[in-house]
């Protein structure tokens, strides 16, 4: 696993530097504020770590705490929400698997804002910890995002089927209907 990881993230590089000027610059000239939004999350065994994203909201979207995105969240500028449908956004997390932090298929990666309160009311949340937390996931590509509680609480599921049933096949499902979302642009 760590070795398609690798190879996966070192292609997911390529496309990553060759978008980053286009990107960056569609970014700057859609709002004021940095290209990269950086937070933390709950990553294997609930190691905190960084995870880098190209920035979709407006600056300072979370100055009142942090908040669950929305599906029609009026803090996404107009580019974002080009970026969060194709998902491009996540591309710069290439880095965080390169680093071992994440892999390409996994649970999402939560934040530790959110996972505290989450552990306590949804019974084997924890279990999700037992695995790097994936650019894309099983979860992500059966269930989409989630919104509330309701839907943590479904796609633990799909995170709990994925644990225990991985394989490389499983893997290549994922990354390829994940290429397909970003190429059709499906997601919100």
């Amino acid at each position: 696993k760590r070795m398609s990881d690798l190879v996966l993230a070192l292609i997911g590089l390529a496309f990553f530097l060759v978008l980053f000027p286009i990107i960056a610059l569609a970014i700057k000239s859609g709002s004021p504020g940095p290209v990269f939004y950086r937070q933390h999350r709950i990553g294997k065994g609930g190691k905190i770590f960084e995870v880098v994203k190209f920035r979709t909201m407006i600056q300072n979207a979370e100055q009142n705490g942090a908040v669950w995105a929305q599906k029609e969240d009026p803090r996404v500028t107009k580019f974002g929400r080009f970026l969060r449908k194709t998902r491009l956004d996540e591309l710069p997390q290439v880095i965080n698997i390169l680093k071992g932090e994440m892999s390409v298929v996994g649970p999402r990666a939560e934040r530790p804002e959110f996972e505290e309160k989450l552990k306590k009311e949804i019974p084997f949340y924890e279990e999700r910890l037992l695995v790097r937390p994936g650019l894309s996931g099983w979860a992500q590509i059966n269930y989409g995002k989630d919104l509330d509680h309701n839907d943590t609480k479904e796609k633990l599921q799909y995170d709990l089927y994925y644990i225990k049933n991985r394989t490389f096949t499983i893997d290549m499902a994922v990354v390829l209907k994940t290429v397909k979302t970003v190429l059709s642009a499906t997601g919100w």
